[in-house]
């Protein structure tokens, strides 16, 4: 444990976090979700998905380069509704400054997680528990 640190932040997912540059994606998934198919996945067991996205925004900057810095998965055959894990994890980006998520349609969704740093799998057993965030950066000091 350490001070200051939100205890969801695993050595794993800290490190991912520190080592991704302004404009790296990292993919917050729920536990149905074929995290195989990244280059880097780190397990999150137990913890629901707009928790652990809590816990990395506390230490996350969100890009303000791009107008859609984060993004989650449509529901399929209904692209314009939103799940409660979706309307859990919008409120959590808005509580930290940033503005909710864009949609993309689900295969999208899958191959923009597969470019992502890391996929981090969450025990969220909702369904599309699934987002993607870019990091930005952190200003200097005045």
């Amino acid at each position: 444990m350490l001070l200051g640190l939100d205890p969801v932040l695993c050595p794993d997912l800290l490190h991912a976090l520190a080592a991704m540059g302004h404009g790296d994606r990292i993919a917050l998934v729920d536990a149905n979700y074929p995290a195989t198919r990244g280059r880097r996945l780190i397990h999150l067991p137990g913890i629901a998905a707009p928790r652990a996205l809590q816990a990395v925004l506390s230490v996350l900057p969100i890009d303000t380069f791009i107008t859609e810095p984060c993004a989650v998965m449509q529901v399929v055959g209904e692209p314009g509704a939103l799940p409660a894990v979706v309307v859990e994890m919008n409120a959590a980006l808005v509580k930290h400054g940033a503005k909710p998520a864009a949609s993309l349609e689900r295969h999208a969704f899958y191959a923009a997680a597969e470019t992502a740093y890391a996929i981090v799998q969450t025990g969220e057993r909702r369904f599309y528990g699934n987002i993607l965030l870019t990091k930005g950066v952190v200003a200097p000091e005045a």
